[in-house]
């Protein structure tokens, strides 16, 4: 505005009281902005006089639900060169367990990279093959361990350490808060694509955050690391606090709500019971075919914090169970702030082996690969409830949580 207009501008409104902006009102209007919000208004200066590669999928999404990857190839300031697919494909068509392999963008003409069960040498060949000096990573994850996501950007990094290509991280909130770490950590003896490194079941951290972790911490020869952070995010916040559109990150991962029992509820993929894929709520409902009412009634006699459990039959489309009716339970949160994730899902496991006769663990003991050791699998066995099973982990819980301190970058 010139200043002879702001003068008058003054001068008409000096009778006028405006209302005092109260911090409630502050906070209503408070707009956290992801990475990549920081990073084009900073006119992508991180990422100037470099080719670019980026390793993303469908929740690569600017506020107005447009891809990163549309946005930078439309925009002169990048010299965007490839895109890297990480499991269930770049533009997320594929299942759980699969990817859209090797082709080109037809909507960018892009050449598009699998990285899918590629990691080390394997996985720096291809970042070679691309020709890009610089990877970026912008993924949205959903604050469990057990999700492949932060796998593939610990990959990513120790690949582009290997390949001699920068790394960079934007990054985005974690849907279920950056309070607390919850859950047992992994031992190093039980490490695979769902937990490379002794990182707690629940991390209570975000992607750029794990990156500066990995990095500090796990990878044998670190990457040149840049973070560019969000702003405006506390980590008391859920998902939407950010006002983010939710673009289902996997198949089977619709909602929030979903995020929120996953961390506790995903350990059913270690028992023969179903843990509600194939249905309109994953994770949600859980059940198995002769398992009654029973089960519910056990479980809401334990009082957990901010969760009621339903009584529950369905019918799952696919995966374990398909076609047949079965009986569960739906979990219901009625307080996200005391929920506690974690200790929910060890409830269910030992309640639901006292409801049904039926119950058994996988027999690859996928169970201990989710929870970080067999420690889980043989306390349930031996008859151990909730709280013992809970005390069980409580030390090794406590050091990941001094460790992880160095590295957040919100309050």
């Amino acid at each position: 505005m010139h200043p002879s207009r702001r003068g008058l501008l003054a001068t008409a409104t000096t009778a006028v009281t405006l209302p005092a902006i109260t911090a409630a009102t502050a906070e209503r209007h408070r707009k956290p902005r992801t990475g990549f919000e920081n990073l084009a208004a900073s006119g992508y200066e991180v990422l100037r006089g470099q080719r670019v590669g980026v390793v993303t999928n469908a929740t690569g999404v600017t506020r107005d639900v447009r891809h990163i990857v549309d946005v930078m190839h439309a925009d002169d300031r990048v010299d965007l060169t490839a895109v890297f697919g990480p499991e269930h494909g770049f533009r997320g068509t594929a299942q759980a367990g699969g990817s859209e392999g090797r082709y080109d963008d037809p909507a960018t003409g892009l050449p598009v990279y699998d990285t899918y069960l590629k990691s080390g040498r394997p996985l720096a060949d291809v970042f070679a093959a691309s020709g890009v000096d610089t990877v970026v990573f912008d993924i949205q994850d959903a604050g469990a361990r057990f999700y492949t996501y932060i796998w593939t950007l610990y990959d990513c990094m120790e690949a582009a350490a290997l390949a001699g290509k920068r790394f960079v991280v934007l990054d985005r909130p974690n849907p279920v808060t950056g309070r607390a770490a919850l859950g047992p950590v992994l031992h190093r003896e039980f490490a695979s694509f769902v937990g490379r490194q002794p990182v707690s079941q629940a991390h209570g951290m975000t992607v750029a955050e794990l990156a500066l972790l990995f990095n500090g911490e796990f990878l044998t020869e670190p990457v040149p690391l840049e973070t560019v952070a969000m702003s405006g995010w506390r980590r008391s916040d859920f998902f939407d606090a950010s006002g983010l559109p939710w673009v289902p990150p996997s198949p089977n991962m619709p909602t929030p709500e979903t995020a929120l029992v996953y961390a506790g509820t995903c350990l059913f993929e270690g028992t023969n019971l179903s843990e509600g894929r194939g249905t309109t709520r994953p994770f949600e409902l859980l059940g198995a075919e002769g398992l009654g009412g029973s089960w519910a009634a056990g479980a809401n006699a334990l009082g957990l914090p901010g969760v009621r459990f339903r009584e529950a039959y369905f019918t799952p489309t696919f995966s374990t169970f398909q076609g047949k009716t079965v009986g569960g339970v739906q979990l219901h949160v009625h307080d996200r702030e005391v929920f506690d994730p974690v200790r929910t899902g060890i409830a269910l496991l030992v309640t639901a082996r006292k409801a049904w006769s039926g119950f058994a663990w996988r027999p690859d003991h996928w169970i201990d690969k989710l929870t970080g050791s067999a420690r889980v699998r043989t306390m349930i066995d031996a008859g151990a409830d909730t709280d013992e099973v809970v005390a069980g982990w409580q030390e090794e819980l406590a050091a990941f949580r001094r460790m992880r301190r160095a590295y957040r970058l919100y309050r």
